[in-house]
């Protein structure tokens, strides 16, 4: 190196130093949504990065996560010279979006991630798409080239509007400096309001580098958009005499409940017990309702509960609560609950009627009709009919009693089922969170993974994201750095995005991995196995890593559980460990899960083993909808 290279070298990085020790400059101001200062935005001007940065941090936002590149350098200039917000830097930009899409769902609080022009854009759709299937709430910040080469095909330019529109909220091309403030605000304030989703904000360059006035969140409001939240009181009074005259009624919730608030699950709660239906969750809706309490009958859908799907069939009022009917709980829509009377609760207008046709629509926020549903009842002296009520309950202990989830832990071969339940056993106690991967071992931990509480599940539901889990479970720790933080495993979804593992070691992030290693991509063999005469066609799993090296090549702690003798022993030692672990828990290859509603066949029409046959064979229509 020669000297004058040398001395520039020292120069910079004694800059960097100085930069790093400097304390932040304490500004007088509003509070910032983390209650740390925003600086007063009279007298001066600021550039669009720092605009960007107040915007968040007025907003609440206390963290991003991001990956920098030629567009985003004035954000990240500007990050460096603050100490208010923090980043996270992951290795993957869908890795940004997943985590989070972890952070919001576990905390209730917008979600924000921070990535460039170009093929940095494009590497978050499949995180977007996920999050707006899930109703996650994420503020998405993507560079872009400057305004005057916008269409010219310039270095790293992508059509982000145009790509991002069919998988977002909403999106916004930021032109010019004086829209900024403006379009920051309004972003947070639609993906967190009405059904949440993820908004993208495309930031080119020079606007970035320009400067402007700044406008704090009180000074914005939107001009058009204003989701009801409140339900008609003439809606709440016809429910509320629907249910009177109920026999056999079941309470159907997902995970509208759980972004309502935690209160919303309380309410729901209240409501059910006041009823004395049955409740049953959506897998996005799992700890919304308590898995303990006696009324609740399980998940319903494709791997549901024997009486969970047998309930919803036989009910005569069907009380849907921030669900969607989707495809995986409907079945065949020609024969799904045929007899039943159908209240939708949704506060999004187009779920309503968009998969099947309801009796009563109700538009609000799902805790809000609640309360206003208990409400109605009190005032109408709602009583339960005792015989009926009785008649119903004793109809859905016989569906109960097929033990539609048992399973044999015979032997030294480590059953799935058995590896989760322990899983839940030695954690239940403890202040834990739970995210998945996409596959069987999603549908087991479902299954045997009980959830009192809301925002302690998250998963992906709607697009079905192989590679979510690790990298929500990195979002989550971010936002509980003192909680367990868990994600359930599958060997081939967990490579999907394995590189986050040198983010969590950087970040000290003590995140634990519980692999379920069936070396096989598992619900694509299960598939094959019953839907295309047992022609694997690859599926399996050759050549895996050794997990436990590969843990300790990133500097994490890789265990092995091999018998089900050493289950107990090994979770202990995962969850005592310090730090990053993973666990490759060794499971038997040819396990399936079960039940089982095959593809287009009615909900009623359950595999509840592989002993069991489907009443009629699978239709094309049912091969075209796997």
């Amino acid at each position: 190196m020669s000297k004058n290279h040398k001395a520039a070298s020292q120069k910079v990085a004694s800059r960097k130093t100085a930069s790093r020790k400097a304390p932040a400059r304490k500004a007088p101001g509003r509070k910032a949504g983390n209650g740390k200062a925003a600086p007063a935005s009279v007298g001066r001007q600021f550039t669009g990065s720092e605009i960007v940065i107040k915007a968040l941090l007025d907003q609440g936002v206390e963290v991003v996560f991001g990956y920098p590149g030629g567009a985003v350098l004035p954000i990240y200039d500007a990050l460096f010279q603050q100490n208010a917000l923090r980043h996270i830097l992951v290795r993957h930009e869908q890795g940004a979006v997943h985590a989070a899409e972890g952070y919001a769902r576990s905390t209730g609080k917008i979600g924000a991630v921070l990535v460039t022009s170009g093929p940095g854009a494009t590497n978050a759709v499949t995180g977007l798409t996920d999050a707006l299937m899930d109703s996650i709430p994420v503020i998405c910040l993507t560079g872009q080239v400057p305004t005057h080469l916008i269409g010219n095909d310039a270095f790293q330019e992508a059509d982000t509007t145009g790509i991002t529109r069919p998988c977002t909220k909403h999106n916004y091309l930021v032109k010019s400096i004086q829209d900024l403030p403006r379009i920051m605000h309004e972003a947070v304030y639609v993906a967190t309001h009405g059904r949440p989703g993820p908004v993208v904000v495309d930031l080119p360059k020079d606007v970035l580098q320009a400067k402007g006035d700044y406008l704090p969140p009180s000074e914005i409001k939107h001009r058009s958009y204003r989701p009801q939240v409140k339900p008609e009181a003439s809606e709440i009074e016809r429910a509320a005499a629907m249910i009177a005259k109920a026999k056999k009624p079941i309470v159907y919730a997902g995970g509208g409940v759980i972004n309502a608030g935690p209160k919303a699950s309380k309410l729901l709660s209240q409501f059910v017990h006041m009823i004395g239906a049955p409740c049953t969750n959506t897998l996005m809706g799992l700890g919304a309702f308590p898995a303990s309490d006696p009324q609740f009958i399980g998940m319903l859908g494709m791997h549901g509960t024997y009486e969970a799907n047998l309930a919803m069939h036989g009910c005569d009022l069907m009380i849907n609560v921030g669900a969607r009917f989707d495809d995986r709980v409907t079945g065949k829509l020609s024969e799904f609950s045929p007899d039943s009377k159908k209240i939708h609760i949704d506060i999004d207008p187009s779920s309503i009627n968009k998969n099947v046709v309801v009796d009563l629509p109700i538009v609000g926020d799902a805790g809000q009709v609640l309360a206003a549903l208990i409400k109605a009842l009190k005032a109408q002296s709602f009583r339960i009919d005792g015989k009926a009520q009785k008649a119903w309950w004793a109809q859905i202990d016989k569906w109960r009693a097929r033990d539609c989830l048992r399973y044999r832990q015979n032997g030294k071969v480590i059953k799935p089922q058995y590896a989760i339940e322990r899983l839940y056993e030695l954690t239940k106690d403890r202040d834990c969170y739970i995210t998945t991967e996409v596959g069987q071992h999603q549908m087991w931990a479902a299954q045997f993974y009980k959830f009192e509480d809301p925002n302690r599940w998250m998963t992906s539901g709607g697009l079905g994201t192989m590679g979510y889990g690790f990298p929500s479970a990195m979002g989550v720790q971010v936002a509980h750095p003192d909680s367990l933080v868990i994600d359930i495993a599958g060997e081939a979804s967990f490579l999907m995005n394995i590189q986050e593992l040198s983010t969590i070691v950087q970040y000290r992030l003590p995140v634990k991995v519980f692999i379920v290693n069936n070396r096989w991509m598992g619900m694509v063999r299960q598939w094959q196995e019953l839907l295309h005469g047992e022609r694997y066609s690859e599926s399996y799993m050759d050549s895996l890593p050794d997990f436990v090296r590969l843990a300790e090549a990133f500097g994490a702690t890789g265990l092995r559980a091999e018998t089900a003798a050493e289950v107990d022993d090994k979770i202990m030692q995962m969850i005592e460990t310090d730090g990053p672990v993973l666990l490759d828990c060794c499971v038997d290859q040819s396990e399936n899960c079960f039940p089982m509603i095959p593809s287009g066949a009615a909900h009623w029409d359950m595999l509840l083993g592989p002993e069991d046959q489907a009443q009629q064979p699978v239709s094309e229509e049912g091969m075209v909808l796997v």
